[in-house]
């Protein structure tokens, strides 16, 4: 790793200008249509390129790609005005066929877009000129606001990507090489050591102009003890650092500490297809035998709230449940005798420090638990890939403003979720498909020669276009 940290450093020319930010795993895809991976759809929104809408720091959405929109009276048709002076790095200019054929393909179950439900009420998407994009749903959308899923979805490019069918989008070459537009480049990627982005000269002012850095590198390294090696060694100017390293880093000079909230809900996921999980006792009786007070103090040092559900209290939608206490002679009563055998699947190759709490945890009430840590892609693989080949799981889900992350929740469980966000709480809350265990707060270490970084509920790198160096 310390080489692929040089190289990514010699890459940069001495850094000047170029920042290296920490990935604790590849970015899966850089295509928005075929990624869940939190970094990578930031990457997409805020780097690569443009969505319709984004969101501002008070989580309003503002025009981006679109210059405005409006709703028709009977709140069923969504017309939007685009931008004209966008253009693709190829030099071709974005225009509404790109919105279009975004749109549809994310609508296709083919292309196998992670949000697909959320444009389930849309009924057609039509470009009646360049600039202008009219969505007709089929029943008018909750709340009448603009949809969430309209300013998460990075809009791609239609002439590099509509000769590909869409069940193959996995296979194309725009993936390995992709041409956006927004306000920086594609310039290289070497599979599972970087992603290299240059500043897009081009990127019209009216967004923000070109961004202030020359580079932006984003650096995979899997291992926490190597990430803060290199932070310190000033090898990296971001990663992403345990919360019991808070104190250290913030010890040295020249380097600072950024906590901020996320939509990151941490559970323990049981696959009730198979034994033991597909018996709601045995899944409260994990449940009751949790402390996760202790999982916030003590794992988290308080980098963290404990979590009654998969929702914030902070958000809209949040819907109160009734709290789970810790209840580990409850928890023995409902095992009646029984000692379930299953194994905790998680990421990573270091101790699993949460895991080997929660597994003391459930050794106390009865449980036989096993640890098993792979790498990311085997684990999304075997967790939400189509054998959903797990029996329990330690994961952590990217959550959203309109909750659609909800619903596909009951494809990995295989307890079906209602795409009604309050329905959906009560499942979680009645049928315990997951026991969730805290809302996390992102910790990043930083380099203060890095200015202008704002981290929130959007993410690390919503202001990434305007960070610049100290002088």
């Amino acid at each position: 790793m310390v080489l692929l940290l040089t190289c990514a450093c010699r890459a940069s020319e001495g850094h000047g200008r170029t920042v290296l930010f920490a990935s604790g795993a590849d970015l899966q895809s850089i295509n928005p249509l075929l990624t869940i991976h939190p970094l990578a759809k930031q990457v997409q929104r805020y780097v690569l390129l443009t969505t319709l809408a984004r969101y501002d720091s008070t989580l309003t959405p503002r025009p981006y790609l679109a210059r405005a929109w409006r709703w028709s009276e009977s709140g069923r048709t969504l017309t939007f005005a685009l931008r004209t002076d966008v253009r693709w790095h190829d030099g071709r200019r974005t225009t509404a066929r790109d919105v279009v054929w975004t749109l549809d393909a994310a609508r296709d179950p083919a292309t196998g877009y992670p949000r697909a439900n959320d444009l389930a009420t849309l009924a057609s998407a039509t470009a009646p000129d360049d600039s202008t994009v009219v969505l007709r749903f089929g029943r008018r959308p909750e709340g009448g606001v603009l949809p969430d899923v309209l300013a998460d979805l990075a809009i791609l490019p239609a002439h590099w990507l509509d000769t590909v069918p869409h069940a193959r989008l996995r296979e194309a070459e725009w993936n390995r090489r992709p041409v956006g537009n927004g306000p920086f480049r594609f310039v290289a990627h070497e599979p599972n050591r970087r992603w290299v982005f240059a500043a897009n000269p081009d990127f019209p002012a009216a967004l923000g102009g070109p961004p202030a850095l020359d580079r932006l590198i984003i650096v995979v390294v899997d291992e926490p003890t190597t990430k803060l090696t290199a932070l310190v060694a000033g090898e990296l100017d971001f990663a992403g650092i345990s919360p019991a390293h808070a104190a250290f880093v913030r010890r040295h000079a020249g380097l600072a500490v950024v906590d901020y909230p996320l939509l990151l809900p941490y559970g323990l996921a049981f696959n009730t297809r198979r034994p033991p999980f597909d018996d709601r006792r045995v899944r409260l009786a994990a449940a009751l035998a949790i402390d996760r007070p202790q999982i916030v103090d003590g794992y988290l040092f308080g980098f963290g709230a404990v979590a009654d559900g998969p929702v914030t209290p902070t958000l809209p939608r949040y819907l109160p449940v009734p709290p789970l206490p810790l209840a580990p002679d409850s928890a023995r009563r409902l095992l009646a005798g029984r000692r379930p055998r299953f194994e905790i699947l998680a990421v990573g190759s270091g101790e699993a420090p949460l895991e080997q709490m929660l597994q003391a945890r459930l050794t106390a009430v009865g449980f036989e638990v096993s640890i098993r840590q792979i790498e990311n892609s085997a684990f999304l693989d075997r967790v939400y890939g189509p054998r959903h080949d797990f029996a329990a799981a330690v994961m952590g889900v990217a959550g959203d403003l309109g909750l659609g992350f909800l619903q596909p929740l009951g494809d990995v469980t295989g307890i079906p979720i209602p795409p009604d966000p309050a329905a959906a709480q009560r499942i979680f809350a009645e049928q315990l498909p997951v026991v969730w265990l805290y809302h996390a707060r992102g910790v990043q270490g930083m380099n203060a020669r890095v200015l202008g970084v704002r981290m929130d509920v959007r993410g690390e790198l919503p202001t990434v276009a305007a960070w610049r160096i100290a002088p």
